[in-house]
């Protein structure tokens, strides 16, 4: 059964790391497309020990935070 899974995706240093947000899987590589492949044999992997029948849909959504010393300030809460 095929399934569609978002990812997250940053830089730490020299590697990227993804995230599956639905699974909660987790890998990295060098390049981009590398930490995403990997990402996706890790979920495979993972789901072929522990299947999972439905999943929903994530909403994503983004905010800001400036950072004003030691507090910061919410903003467009």
């Amino acid at each position: 059964m095929n399934h569609i899974f978002s990812v997250v995706v940053h830089k730490e240093k020299k590697y990227y790391v993804t995230e599956c947000p639905e699974i909660g899987t987790i890998s990295q590589g060098k390049t981009m497309e590398e930490a995403i492949k990997n990402l996706k044999e890790a979920t495979g992997l993972y789901l072929g020990e522990f299947p999972t029948k439905k999943t929903s849909k994530p909403f994503v959504s983004f905010f800001e935070v400036t950072s004003y010393g030691k507090t910061s300030k919410i903003i467009g809460a």
